[in-house]
């Protein structure tokens, strides 16, 4: 190719992935129905954008790296304490049950229906026993399920792949060896590409910790740090053997987010930009390889393949694995109805398909665009099912505020006690240990320490966050942190205004981020508070002349905050939050526990 090709190709790539996200979310469906037809439909249409003739040989190795990262960052929302009791074991069995069943399955059927030799039929099966992050955890984000479900899917996604990855490398070298091939030495070869992976994992933890704890790099050199670390392991491990890379990458991760060692922020929003760029890429770039005529004649094979896989396969491995176990009927239910194949099922036929047809093994020749339909098919179904299904079994997190404070000042504790006894479960963050120890005291979960950095993560938003207030003493932090936090949603994040922001023009600019009335800085919060003001609760509209009004809770539970910009009409069925003295506070309102406390 030319370069003037090569560059009409990378960008018409990037504006593709770029694009269809953004239009995704717009129209709030999962960009994940957009990117696979715009990029089968842009490989149909021009070669320029065909990564085989972008990158040649380069794509496959590129492709490995690329979902190494992937599952580096899926790692590292794997947090180890929250898997436990049935939902652990749920998990196991969903790999342990799932991956055999699935393989045997597809394996059994697809040779009849796309009339593949057993070798071939063999090595598309064991394709198709990975989901993965890059489909699941978009998906999950657009549904936002149950906070334990929501984990059951995200581990089982996050896990199944490299192992899912490591099988294929195994079955290929099996169907390509001689007959002399033995299913032990098929065994020797997983086993040894395992310790291989883990090896890489180890060395990773090990540099990893070197740069993040004992040199304690700042958050730009700490992600360039990770990102560099991550795709110099897996690189590696995959010259060492096939696919090792994944295995060191999600084990990296999760040494990271789940060692006390590494207590900088393990999620930062380059990551979370970055990957989502990666996933877009990934997709638009694997569905143009594809070629009408290579999918025409298979696709009523392949609806009936994925009309087993969804209808039979997924409800009998979902029903084994929560068998005896405390998740109720309709949880149950939405996991058989998860488990769309997504970037390293592709990857994995890319990788391998040509090599079987070099080998002319019959029916070699269709598994890499089987494995296109399978994932295009299995995305739309449960891409445009899944939020319905959903809905309809009750599985989706409601809307009721969860909101999480920062900040530790001793009003803030107090306002977050208030908060606390409408009802909500309010999640704080504090710097300092001492405050963390006095809001402990309080009766007040505390959040982990890298929870503000991830916040703008949607893991973060499905494990409930609906609400962020700043209500730090340091007001540079609490204005970059609102702007970065924020990641285009806006409304979700708010700070408590400072004497400078009537200044610098911020109360006109950003009064919809800007907490209470224009007086009630951080400044005058402690001042009246340590003149004894306190917060109270009142059920009703009642607002004495004296009291401000800070927030409205709805019926339903919704928070609604008063910023410099507006002030929430009343509706029935509200309770209001005010700030004011406490001796005039009338016996309708229920004041803070402490209130008497200064």
């Amino acid at each position: 190719m030319t370069s003037d090709q090569v560059w009409i190709g990378v960008s018409l790539t990037l504006a593709l992935a770029v694009g269809c996200q953004i239009v995704g979310s717009k129209l709030r469906i999962p960009a994940l129905l957009l990117l696979l037809p715009a990029g089968f439909i842009a490989g149909a249409v021009t070669d320029d954008i065909n990564p085989n003739n972008l990158l040649g040989a380069s794509f496959q190795p590129l492709v490995s790296l690329a979902v190494a990262v992937i599952l580096y960052d899926a790692g590292l929302g794997l947090n180890l304490s929250k898997l436990k009791g049935h939902t652990r074991r749920v998990v196991v069995r969903l790999l342990l049950l799932g991956v055999p069943l699935t393989w045997v399955v597809a394996t059994l059927v697809s040779g009849p229906l796309f009339d593949m030799a057993h070798g071939a039929a063999v090595m598309f099966g064991v394709i198709l026993v990975v989901s993965g992050p890059t489909v699941v955890g978009p998906l999950l984000g657009f549904i936002r399920p149950k906070d334990r479900l929501r984990r059951v899917l995200t581990w089982e996604g996050s896990l199944i792949d490299p192992p899912g990855a490591l099988l294929g490398a195994v079955v290929f070298h099996g169907v390509t060896a001689s007959q002399q091939h033995r299913h032990r030495d098929q065994l020797v070869d997983f086993v040894v590409s395992l310790g291989i992976g883990g090896v890489g994992a180890i060395v990773g933890i090990a540099i990893l910790w070197v740069f993040l704890y004992k040199l304690r790099l700042g958050e730009v050199l700490g992600t360039s740090a990770q990102l560099a670390t991550v795709i110099a392991v897996a690189g590696v491990c995959d010259v060492i053997r096939d696919d090792t890379g994944l295995i060191a990458a999600v084990c990296m991760g999760l040494a990271v987010a789940n060692m006390p060692q590494f207590d900088m922020p393990s999620r930062q929003a380059f990551f979370e930009v970055l990957v989502q760029l990666i996933i877009g890429v990934l997709f638009i770039s694997i569905s143009a390889t594809g070629t009408p005529e290579s999918v025409r004649h298979l696709l009523l094979p392949t609806l009936g393949l994925v009309a087993i896989l969804v209808l039979v396969v997924r409800p009998v491995v979902a029903a084994l694995s929560c068998l005896r176990t405390d998740l109720p009927r309709n949880e149950r239910m939405f996991v058989g109805w998860m488990a769309p194949r997504g970037i390293v099922a592709a990857a994995t036929a890319s990788t391998f398909a040509a090599d079987l047809i070099a080998k002319n093994i019959r029916g070699a020749d269709k598994i890499l665009p089987g494995t296109f339909l399978v994932i295009v098919m299995t995305v739309t179904v449960y891409g445009l099912t899944a939020e319905p299904v959903a809905k309809w079994l009750d599985v989706i997190r409601k809307r009721r505020t969860r909101p999480l404070v920062a900040g530790g000042e001793a009003w803030v504790v107090d306002l977050a006690t208030s908060l606390e006894n409408t009802g909500m479960e309010v999640l704080m963050w504090a710097e300092t240990h001492e405050q963390r120890e006095a809001i402990r005291a309080r009766g007040l979960e505390v959040a982990p320490d890298a929870l503000i950095a991830e916040a703008s993560s949607p893991d973060v938003e499905i494990e409930g966050v609906t609400e962020i207030l700043l209500l730090t003493s340091e007001h540079t932090f609490n204005s970059v942190a609102t702007e970065i936090l924020r990641g285009g949603e806006g409304g979700r994040v708010y700070r408590i205004g400072s004497p400078e922001d009537a200044r610098t023009g911020a109360l006109e600019r950003d009064g919809d981020t800007i907490l209470f009335h224009p007086d009630l800085t951080d400044d005058a919060m402690i001042r009246e508070f340590g003149g004894g003001a306190r917060f109270a609760v009142a059920a009703g509209d009642g607002v004495p002349p004296d009291h401000k009004l800070l927030f409205r809770v709805r019926r339903n539970g919704e928070l609604v905050a008063v910023t410099t910009r507006s002030t929430p009409e009343p509706q029935a069925g509200d309770s209001v939050v005010l700030f004011g003295p406490i001796s005039t506070v009338p016996q309708a309102l229920t004041a803070s526990p402490d209130a008497g406390s200064a």
